[in-house]
């Protein structure tokens, strides 16, 4: 899911934790906030090869992204590293993971367990990050009742008291098309402020609800395109 592309509605950036107890709150840009997760998986590989520091050079290289670029997104974290010495590498990822929200475990349930669905909630990588799978829901008979990565798919009927019970905060829609928007609706009307699409289509949603969407033929289009112009075979 890492290699994924996402594109969201324009929202305004998050507020750095710590900051709001000491009487003021650091807001960081949504173009920052995009760039996180990719400083977060580097600082975390550095972690697992045993680096207790890290550069901002060293570190860019491995987000891929400029070095005055990291050092401007790192500023609004209040995080400037030691002119010489660099950034404590296990202190910055905390730092990030606090304003990324991702101190406290965030459960998630997934609507449509096809076989994207059943690849989402066999995804380890979840857990890796903090999110737990709590509930899954299908609209198909044959589907529901059946057992998928230790959980057993509920109709969709069910998913208002499955959030309710589960406590889920974020939905995985991995519907056709067709069906994303009625979806939708009943995440938002369950109480779902979250949610990641991986169907073609725009959601229509309330103000307060944050969508991601990975379309991903939409991202082969596109590759198609500029491998067109690279090798010149314009004529239709």
């Amino acid at each position: 899911m890492d290699t994924h592309r996402t594109t969201s509605r324009a929202r305004g950036g998050a507020t750095e934790p710590g900051t709001a107890r000491q009487g003021r709150t650091r807001t960081v840009p949504p173009s920052t906030v995009a760039r996180l997760p990719g400083y977060l998986r580097a600082l975390h590989a550095l972690a697992a090869e045993g680096a207790v520091l890290t550069s901002s050079d060293e570190l860019a290289a491995r987000a891929g992204v400029g070095s005055a670029q990291l050092r401007k997104d790192l500023s609004y974290l209040g995080s400037y590293g030691r002119r010489g010495v660099g950034y404590d590498v296990a202190h910055l990822a905390e730092q990030v993971e606090v304003v990324l929200g991702l101190t406290t475990q965030r459960r998630v349930v997934i609507v449509g367990i096809g076989n994207l669905g059943h690849a989402l909630a066999n995804y380890s990588g979840f857990a890796d990050r903090g999110f737990a799978v709590v509930g899954l829901v299908d609209a198909d008979p044959a589907v529901v009742g059946t057992t998928v990565a230790g959980l057993v798919v509920q109709p969709f009927d069910a998913l208002p008291g499955l959030v309710r019970a589960t406590g889920a905060s974020i939905g995985v829609i991995a519907t056709p098309a067709a069906g994303a928007q009625v979806v939708c609706d009943a995440l938002v009307e369950a109480g779902v402020a979250g949610i990641l699409t991986f169907a073609p289509a725009a959601l229509a949603v309330p103000p307060h609800v944050d969508v991601r969407a990975v379309d991903v033929a939409s991202e082969l289009q596109i590759l198609a395109f500029h491998d067109r112009r690279r090798t010149g075979t314009w004529e239709a």
